[in-house]
């Protein structure tokens, strides 16, 4: 009897599971990874300057056309990306646009492996670029 009142307490539970996870909108499962265009490999970049952003946008699914993005400054790092979550260098601007400008901080140190990281619906990285104190 034991048994039998186990058994059929996990049957419904495993019945009210599948119920569950029926009732799970299939758009939240759409990824969007847009191809980050700038900054290009090897560019330099000065602290307190302004970039321009982009990425590309040809295929942002139809749900995901309201998504709101999060541009992150990064560098490679053992097992890290270091992303400086701390100081956003842009947030709440549309994926849609394809572009957003950007001031890197003037305290950034100089560094050959820096990356920006776009967030939205999933991260992307661009190459890697450099910080320097000028533009040669």
């Amino acid at each position: 009897m034991l048994f039998s009142a186990v058994a059929s307490s996990f049957l419904l539970a495993a019945s009210a599971s599948n119920c569950v996870a029926s009732l799970i909108d299939p758009q939240s499962l759409i990824v969007f990874n847009p191809r980050i265009i700038s900054p290009e490999a090897g560019v330099i970049w000065v602290p307190g300057t302004a970039h321009n952003v982009t990425w590309d946008t040809s295929d942002i699914p139809n749900e995901r056309q309201g998504t709101t993005g999060l541009i992150l400054l990064g560098y490679n790092g053992t097992y890290s990306e270091n992303l400086d979550i701390t100081h956003p260098l842009a947030s709440s601007f549309p994926i849609k646009r394809g572009h957003t400008l950007v001031t890197l901080p003037k305290n950034t140190k100089f560094r050959d492996d820096y990356f920006i990281v776009l967030f939205g619906d999933s991260g992307n990285r661009s190459h890697k670029f450099k910080v320097r104190p000028h533009y040669s």
